[in-house]
């Protein structure tokens, strides 16, 4: 399917070069903080984090995106959003945060810091101390998604990564450390892939197709300007958020 949305990336942006569309619904979202928190469905500190995340999701002024680990599943519950690739990403962000470990819940502020997930005071400072400096601009129309990402000479080269999302779920769990459990997860990311580079003189300009990216339970995307740090995620510069 990547593959598929690549190529028709590709042919949608030949298109709008040569008849200049314009797209008509403007998705406004300027928040001053990404918030991604990595959370396990068998993991008995997470819940509390699970619920604080859950209130951030509400916020006009954080973009929140949950990723699932699966190195917990071997207690006694398999995530059911458990993805190896999630904790391949985390123990990348240990790497560049010069974390010696990875762990649940572990909330990770604008690519910069990271706190543990359920110390609310934490968290809230760190997001205070957040700044987006790259704006992102989203436009929607006729199942195409206009992506317009202007330069900005205070970032460096950096990559432009689209995450898919589920937005609501609710997870009865049965075994290990949460049983008995009802909890509900919120912005459950899907994919992470990226699609492109942002020159910070240049900028960027994308157009994605929507009906090739949101299908089954996926109901969003986060289009996220992000550096790289000796090939290790760094500083994310920009983000903005479209849902279904």
């Amino acid at each position: 399917m990547k593959n598929r949305v690549l190529l028709l990336l590709v042919l949608v942006i030949g298109v709008f070069s040569n008849i200049g569309v314009a797209l008509s619904e403007e998705i406004k979202t300027r928040p001053k903080a990404v918030v991604e928190l990595f959370t396990s469905q068998g993991c008995s500190a997470c819940p509390p984090a699970d619920e604080i995340f859950l209130e951030l999701t509400g916020r006009s002024d954080i973009l929140a995106l949950s990723y699932h680990v699966d190195y917990w599943d071997y207690i006694g519950w398999v995530d059911t959003f458990g993805n190896p690739e999630n904790s391949d990403l985390q123990r990348s962000y240990a790497a560049s945060l010069g974390n010696a470990r990875v762990y649940t819940p572990q909330m990770v502020i604008n690519g910069a810091m990271d706190v543990v997930g359920s110390r609310r005071d934490e968290v809230e400072s760190g997001i205070d101390a957040g700044n987006l400096p790259v704006i992102v601009d989203l436009s929607y129309s006729g199942g195409l998604l206009e992506v317009k990402i202007p330069g900005n000479l205070s970032g460096n080269e950096s990559v432009v990564y689209l995450v898919t999302f589920r937005s609501r779920a609710e997870v009865a769990i049965m075994r290990g450390e949460n049983r008995g459990k009802f909890i509900t997860y919120a912005q459950i990311v899907t994919s992470r892939q990226i699609i492109g580079m942002w020159d910070p003189q240049k900028g960027a300009q994308l157009v994605l197709p929507m009906v090739e990216l949101l299908d089954g339970d996926n109901d969003g995307v986060v289009i996220m300007v992000q550096q790289q740090t000796d090939g290790n995620p760094g500083p994310i510069l920009g983000a903005s958020l479209f849902q279904m």
